[in-house]
């Protein structure tokens, strides 16, 4: 097998696979791995309605892009799984993320004292991906049918290029998200080194709506601002993102020298192991002019 990967509680993947999953029936799934110096490297690559996922020697990396404005990324480390086997150079194959959701959670919503453990396996181009599940000795196979991908759209974010970063606690801006006003056609966000430091604004039905986060309060735990930043982001591109809100503990907030947005979550799954889900979105002024 060019690929075999073993999980024991299959909710430790698909949670992280939902937090990046914009819709229900659009998306494809894409695998590429590499092998160099003994390390095994994977890269996905997705375009509009497609997932991707990228291989390094310490975990996987998962990609979803719509419409060249946003894409989502999940990191999940390789101590998640039980056992990974990778074996074959440069292959690459597409699948509908919705149906390998489906397929992954097809025992259905169990109780926490129960979970499904998986085996995937892929056995190179052309060949299904098959998943097999097994949960309190009842066993399912699932073949999924692969495609061959497309590559995806570099944001050529970079560390380098980064002007102003926050990092807070998830539970304040998961109540922002509740309260501001969803009708809005966009988000506007607030960086600076003075006051109001961070500021959150939506101009919808209710009116303009603000949240102010000092860079002193409690729920932050670092606050760098280099020059004031505010930059306009389409709120349909980022309510996706709600959904690793929810789940993360903290999340780091950083934009570029363009205006670009990068939203990192951090994420404890049920055996307290750590994973990374971003998401880069351009700022609408960028969108208008194309």
């Amino acid at each position: 097998m060019t690929l075999v990967a073993k999980l024991d509680n299959v909710r430790n993947i698909t949670t992280l696979l939902k937090a990046i999953h914009f819709n229900e029936d659009e998306y494809v799934y894409t695998y590429y791995t590499n092998n160099y110096g003994g390390l095994q490297y994977m890269q996905c690559n997705v375009i509009n309605s497609m997932l991707v996922r990228e291989m390094l020697g310490n975990g996987i990396k998962v990609t979803v892009e719509e419409a060249h404005c946003v894409q989502a990324n999940a990191f999940i480390q390789a101590a998640i799984f039980q056992e990974y086997s990778c074996k074959e150079d440069g292959e690459i194959f597409t699948i509908n993320l919705t149906v390998l959701l489906e397929c992954l959670s097809i025992f259905g919503n169990t109780s926490p004292n129960t979970t499904a453990a998986m085996k995937m396996c892929y056995n190179g181009y052309g060949n299904p991906l098959i998943l097999m599940l097994e949960e309190n000795g009842v066993l399912t196979d699932c073949n999924i049918q692969t495609q061959e991908s497309s590559e995806i759209l570099d944001f050529n974010f970079l560390s380098t290029n980064v002007v102003n970063k926050i990092i807070m606690k998830s539970e304040c801006l998961k109540e922002a998200f509740s309260e501001l006003d969803m009708t809005s056609e966009v988000i506007e966000i607030l960086m600076s080194p003075k006051a109001p430091y961070f500021r959150l604004s939506t101009f919808g039905d209710y009116g303009d709506i603000h949240f102010d986060y000092p860079k002193d309060s409690d729920m932050v735990e670092f606050f760098d601002c280099r020059q004031l930043q505010v930059n306009r982001y389409k709120i349909t591109l980022i309510k996706p993102s709600v959904k690793a809100l929810t789940l993360s503990s903290k999340i780091s907030i950083r934009m570029d020298n363009r205006g670009f947005l990068s939203l990192q979550f951090m994420i404890q799954n049920e055996d307290n192991q750590i994973s990374f889900v971003e998401y880069l979105c351009s700022p609408n002024e960028v969108e208008e002019s194309d």
